[in-house]
């Protein structure tokens, strides 16, 4: 049985480095091309089985070759893909990523083409013996009935809220850590006030609320505090995964039972180490860094 149980995207990403952005009708060469798997969920979900969790991934791909490459980043990670759910004569997501120096990075990506994953297809006999569900909303109709199962089992539930789509206010009623990306508070209070956001998400019910600010850091609220921190300085090559992996360490640490500013701390560490390394796998510290720095 899985100590987190992830519902959410997948993708297949191609990441390359260009040397800057090109104008149009001309060519542009990139190098250092890099195949892994992507998505909030999905990604984050390796980061957290590198930790020594163990994880169970629902979703959807199509019956091409892109899905099968996804399911099996996922197995190769000890992810159980098994609610990886193939639909017939469908698409798979998959993206390319052009990465400019500097980390800045533009993602050109197909949506996947098959039904969203249904709340009768949720394995949740595996979410109910878990101790987190980590989801981006993506399949909102599974996402408030996974999450509504975990509020009646006793199960925290942590949400990457990317977007401020129909049914994401809903979701934060039910979560116990809730934390938007840069846009999504945009979207939320109708400027750039990432507190304000966090006030805003904390009066919907979760305990801890967020928001990701990239290259700015973070801003958080919990148990009364409000912290406001900045990202860990690091050389960046390509940003690509940096927010799924934060996710990864807010997780980690309700899984833990973490104090919150402890995991946002490891969620902010682990974020900025992904930076460093093309792709939003390869730069994904290792255990052995998480104990040497008392993430554990």
């Amino acid at each position: 049985m899985p100590d987190v149980f992830g519902l959410g995207q997948c993708s297949l990403d191609y990441v390359g480095r260009i040397s800057a952005w090109p104008f149009p009708d001309t060519k542009c060469e990139f190098r250092d091309l890099v195949i892994q798997g992507g998505g909030p969920v999905a990604t984050a979900l390796v980061a957290l089985c590198r930790w020594g969790l163990s994880c169970h991934f629902a979703g959807v791909a199509g019956d091409d070759s892109f899905g099968q490459q996804i399911a099996r980043f996922l197995q190769d990670e000890g992810v159980d893909a098994s609610g990886l759910v193939e639909r017939t004569g469908h698409l798979s997501q998959v993206a390319f990523i052009a990465s400019e120096p500097g980390g800045r990075r533009t993602i050109f990506w197909q949506r996947p083409t098959g039904e969203a994953l249904k709340p009768s297809e949720i394995r949740m006999d595996n979410l109910r013996a878990s101790r987190v569900l980590h989801t981006d909303g993506l399949f909102i109709d599974a996402a408030l009935a996974a999450a509504s199962e975990a509020r009646r089992s006793g199960i925290a539930v942590s949400v990457d809220a990317g977007t401020l789509r129909e049914g994401m206010l809903e979701l934060a009623r039910l979560s116990d850590c809730f934390v938007g990306s840069e846009p999504f508070a945009r979207s939320l209070v109708g400027g750039d006030d990432p507190l304000e956001a966090c006030r805003r998400i904390l009066d919907l019910g979760p305990g801890i609320a967020g928001v990701t600010l990239g290259s700015r850091g973070y801003a958080a609220m919990f148990g009364g505090r409000a912290i406001v921190k900045p990202a860990c300085a690091v050389q960046a090559v390509d940003t690509t995964g940096c927010g799924d992996v934060f996710h990864a360490g807010l997780a980690y640490g309700l899984a833990r039972g973490w104090d919150p500013e402890k995991s946002f701390d490891l969620a902010a560490w682990a974020a900025a180490r992904v930076a460093t390394r093309m792709g939003g796998r390869a730069g994904i510290p290792p255990k052995s860094e998480l104990q040497a720095r008392g993430y554990e």
